[in-house]
C-alpha cells in the first residue's frame, strides 16, 4: 500500500512538469513547417527537406547513441519500431499525403491519432477510458477541423487519404512506443538513447525512399524568403535540425514518460494551432475567425484531457495516469 501511494504522490508532481514539457515539444515540433517551407520554394524538394532534418538531427544525437550502445543489445525492437513509426513513418507518409490531397485534410487526418489512442487503449486493450478524455479528445479533433479549414478542401482522391492515415497509424507508435517500458523503474530504456537509435533508423529508412544523391544542394549556400525577409538557408536547417526535431522528439518522449500516451497525444494537437500561429507570424498566412475560434477549442480539449484524474487502481478507467503505462508497456514489443 505504502509503495502504491509514493507512486501516486510521484505520478502527480510528475504530472504538471509533463504538461510543460508536452506543449513545449508541440512548440518545437510545430516551428519546422515555418522553417521549412521557404526552403522547398527555394527549390528543395519536400522529401529531402526531411531527409535533411532526419539525418542532421541523428548526427547530433550520435554521442548519445554510442553512450546507450547497449540498447541495440537489449531492445532492438524497440529501437527499429521507434526509428520505422515515429520517425521515419510519420513525415514519409505525411508527406506523401499533401502531394495528392489538401495539407490541411492530411494534417487533420493525421491528428486522428489521439482518438486513434484512446481506440487502441478500449477495443485492443480492453480498458475503459474516462468521459472527460473522451469529451478532450472530440473536441480537440473538431477544433482542428476548424484549425485547418477541412471545409475548403473536400475532393481528394483515396489513396491520399490512406497515406494520411497511415501518417496517423504511425503516430500512435511514436506515443505508444514512448512509453515502453515506462514502469521498469532502473531498467527502462533511456528516452534519450531511443530517440538517438530512431532517429538514425529514420534516416536510413529516408536515405532509400528520398535519394539525397540529387538534391540540389547549392540551395543551402543561398538565402531562402520569408515574408519578404531573406533569412541564411542553413539557418532554417539548423533551426529544423536543432529545435524542430532533437528539441522536439526528446521533450515529446519524456513528457509521454511522465504523462501518459492518449493525454500526449491530445497535447500534440497544439502542433497544429501553434504551426498556424506562427505562420501568421512569420509567414504573412492570416488565420481567419473559424481558424481561432479552432485553436481555441484545441485548447479547451487538451485542458480537459490532461486535467481528468488519473484511475487510482489497474482496473478503473484510464484517464492520463500510470496504469495505461502499463498496458502500453504490455502491448508493444519490448
Amino acid at each position: 500500500m505504502r509503495v502504491r501511494t509514493n507512486a501516486s504522490s510521484e505520478g502527480g508532481r510528475g504530472k504538471g512538469l509533463g504538461l510543460g514539457l508536452a506543449v513545449g515539444s508541440a512548440i518545437a515540433f510545430g516551428g519546422s513547417g515555418v522553417a521549412a517551407k521557404p526552403l522547398i520554394e527555394a527549390g528543395l524538394d519536400p522529401l529531402h527537406v526531411v531527409w535533411l532534418r532526419v539525418t542532421g538531427a541523428a548526427l547530433v544525437m550520435l554521442p548519445l547513441a554510442w553512450r546507450h550502445r547497449a540498447l541495440l543489445r537489449s531492445r532492438p525492437a524497440l529501437l527499429a519500431g521507434f526509428g520505422l513509426l515515429g520517425v521515419a513513418g510519420v513525415q514519409a507518409f505525411y508527406f506523401g499525403a499533401i502531394s495528392r490531397i489538401p495539407v490541411g485534410v492530411a494534417l487533420l487526418v493525421e491528428y486522428l491519432a489521439p482518438a486513434l489512442v484512446l481506440g487502441w487503449v478500449r477495443f485492443v486493450q480492453r480498458r475503459p477510458v474516462t468521459r472527460a478524455a473522451a469529451v478532450g479528445v472530440v473536441l480537440a479533433v473538431g477544433g482542428l477541423a476548424c484549425v485547418v479549414e477541412v471545409w475548403s478542401g473536400l475532393s481528394f482522391d483515396a489513396f491520399g487519404l490512406l497515406l494520411a492515415l497511415a501518417a496517423a497509424c504511425c503516430q500512435v507508435g511514436y506515443f505508444v512506443l514512448s512509453d515502453q517500458g515506462s514502469d521498469s523503474g532502473d531498467r527502462a530504456p533511456d528516452p534519450l538513447g531511443v530517440i538517438a537509435y530512431g532517429l538514425l533508423t529514420g534516416a536510413v529508412v529516408l536515405t532509400a525512399v528520398s535519394r539525397p544523391w540529387g538534391m540540389d544542394w547549392s540551395v543551402l549556400a543561398h538565402t531562402a524568403g520569408m515574408n519578404g525577409t531573406e533569412v541564411p538557408a542553413w539557418l532554417l536547417l539548423a533551426w529544423i535540425v536543432l529545435l524542430a526535431t532533437v528539441v522536439a522528439y526528446v521533450t515529446g518522449v519524456v513528457s509521454v514518460r511522465r504523462l501518459s500516451p492518449q493525454v500526449a497525444g491530445v497535447v500534440a494537437c497544439l502542433e497544429a494551432v501553434i504551426a498556424t500561429v506562427l505562420a501568421w507570424v512569420l509567414l504573412g498566412e492570416h488565420l481567419s475567425a473559424p481558424q481561432i475560434v479552432g485553436g481555441a477549442v484545441v485548447l479547451l480539449g487538451a485542458f480537459i484531457a490532461q486535467s481528468s484524474a488519473p484511475a487510482k487502481n489497474s482496473s478503473g478507467p484510464v484517464a492520463g495516469g500510470s496504469p495505461e503505462r502499463e498496458l502500453s508497456a504490455r502491448g508493444t514489443a519490448t
